[in-house]
């Protein structure tokens, strides 16, 4: 009973500690949430991210500004923030700070989402995904 109890406490251990390593690794202004199509990255504020179609991953630019920009406002590096894999960031040549990215695809959220864990933005066009965990760099097509 005492061996069973110290693997139990083990286990529990082990997750306790895979659950604070992938809180360390996540950038200050991001977190997981729960949401209608399961786990997605969202701001510390509650807003979905997404990826764009159009943007190609470690290209070190976006394909979204102007009138895009404004319905998919670009996710901000934090302040002080050091890239680390598979976090990064790109310069936005329209004067706004730096860009967050995940798996070399930069980050937005979507002027529509209303509340946290919305994921209206998934989808939109075909050219619109959550951001997940784990997910593969190469696009697959929204659903």
């Amino acid at each position: 009973m005492y061996l069973k109890r110290i693997a139990t406490l083990a286990g529990i251990g082990a997750l306790f500690s895979a659950g604070l390593a992938l809180a360390a690794t996540l950038p200050a202004n991001i977190e997981t949430m729960q949401t209608k199509i399961g786990t997605v990255y969202a701001t510390t504020g509650g807003k979905t991210v997404y990826e764009f179609k159009k943007d190609s991953p470690h290209a070190q630019r976006s394909a979204c500004y102007a009138g895009c920009a404004v319905l998919w406002p670009p996710v901000a590096a934090p302040a002080g923030f050091v890239p680390a894999a598979p976090w990064g960031v790109v310069a936005r040549h329209d004067g706004t700070p730096r860009q967050l990215t995940y798996k070399g695809y930069p980050l937005y959220t979507w002027s529509k989402d209303a509340k946290p864990g919305d994921v209206t933005g998934q989808g939109v066009k075909d050219l619109w995904r959550a951001a997940r965990p784990g997910a593969a760099a190469s696009w697959a097509p929204a659903k």
